[in-house]
């Protein structure tokens, strides 16, 4: 069957060994960089046309080890991939109907696995978004700190206004608009680890009495016209397709006539917001973003301005969100020992493939991230905007 396999792949030419358990190894080019050990021989005939998500299965489910640097193996599983068949290469477009419930157990999954086991990676303020990197050689932390302050300059924020930071996380981003900004920030998330952290956090930093955290669905924020600025950080990806209409209405009645409106968000790179191909998104689906969906950015453009929010900047953080993946797999990496002491075995390599996943698909333009800034403009159309960018960088 190994025979098979390597005549298969054999025009493929990769740096990759595959090796049964106790039993012959063969190598598909030379000097292989990976090694996948093959525990259940059952795999064997499903490795003739893989796709992204029966190799990353295979591995969460034990069937098969990799041995070798984590990127090197992302390139070696696309490439491998690469031998579906046509009809396996792109998922159909699913659209789930959110309700409250269901977001809550999905940010719940995915949040709620371990505060310690998400310091292990990220940086101190425990952001979990796409950093801002003034140069490849920032620090990861320094990145990060760039993309709070990135966030602020774009929404002018100003002493004594309030920010409504819809998705606050552990909260990072509302500690640098109150700490440098002088805002009073009211943030909602619907990760109740998180929110412990956070206002564990804020206290640390003696920011409690103007930052005011709750777990609370977007879709129960009370009143209108509250906040002067509206911020959304890695929130709407959770929304999905059918509600974003009614999240970008309650981001507009949120905030007053000439406030301003930030949505940084990862973006599909399809129009009609189907997921990557060749079992990728199939992947992601179903282990780390259980009902996430991926609007395109025109969507989201188009959502945003049938609400009445007047769509004035937009930046890709793609090749951002690339370096920031590769800072938290290199991260992560180098701490598996004491990550396998706090998650499951199988959470750990969910982790390991999906972080390095994403980096590489990042780099490859499967997908993208974008801040769009909108105003709600006054009943008479003006607003207070400058008439350049320039201050944003000054």
């Amino acid at each position: 069957m190994l025979t098979q396999l390597s005549n298969s792949l054999s025009k493929m030419q990769l740096p990759l060994r595959l090796a049964l358990q106790n039993g012959p190894s063969l190598d598909l080019g030379p000097d292989p960089a990976v090694t996948l050990k093959i525990l259940d021989s059952g795999l064997l005939a499903e490795l003739t046309h893989p796709t992204l998500d029966v190799l990353g299965e295979a591995y969460i489910d034990r069937r098969l080890e990799i041995q070798g640097p984590i990127m090197q193996v992302m390139e070696i599983a696309d490439k491998l991939s690469m031998a579906a068949p046509s009809d396996l290469s792109a998922s159909p477009l699913e659209r789930t109907a959110h309700d409250k419930a269901l977001d809550a157990e999905a940010i719940s999954y995915h949040y709620d696995l371990s505060n310690d086991f998400y310091r292990l990676w990220l940086d101190p303020e425990m952001a979990y978004s796409c950093g801002y990197f003034h140069s490849s050689q920032d620090s990861l932390a320094q990145a990060q700190l760039n993309k709070f302050d990135h966030l602020c300059r774009k929404l002018r924020l100003k002493p004594g206004e309030r920010l409504l930071d819809v998705g606050c996380g552990w909260g990072g981003l509302a500690r640098h608009a109150a700490r440098h900004y002088g805002v009073t920030v009211c943030g909602i998330t619907l990760s109740q680890a998180q929110l412990d952290l956070a206002r564990q956090m804020n206290a640390q930093a003696g920011l409690s009495e103007i930052i005011d955290l709750q777990l609370q669905d977007y879709r129960d924020l009370p009143g209108e016209e509250q906040f002067d600025k509206v911020v959304s950080v890695g929130m709407f990806e959770h929304v999905g397709h059918a509600n974003l209409g009614e999240y970008f209405r309650i981001l507009q009645q949120q905030v007053k006539p000439g406030g301003l409106v930030m949505n940084h968000g990862i973006t599909a790179k399809h129009t009609d917001g189907r997921p990557v191909g060749r079992g990728a998104g199939t992947f992601i689906g179903r282990y780390v973003f259980p009902h996430g969906e991926l609007p395109h950015l025109a969507t989201a453009v188009a959502e945003m301005s049938e609400q009445g929010l007047e769509v004035v900047d937009v930046e890709s953080l793609r090749q951002h969100y690339a370096l920031t993946l590769e800072h938290w797999s290199s991260n992560l990496e180098s701490s598996l020992a004491q990550a396998s002491t706090l998650v499951s075995d199988k959470a750990l390599r969910i982790w390991r493939i999906y972080l390095a996943g994403c980096a590489y698909g990042f780099r490859k333009n499967w997908i993208n991230i974008h801040q769009i800034l909108a105003v709600r403009p006054h009943a008479d159309g003006s607003h207070e905007l400058p008439l350049t960018r320039a201050d944003i960088y000054s």
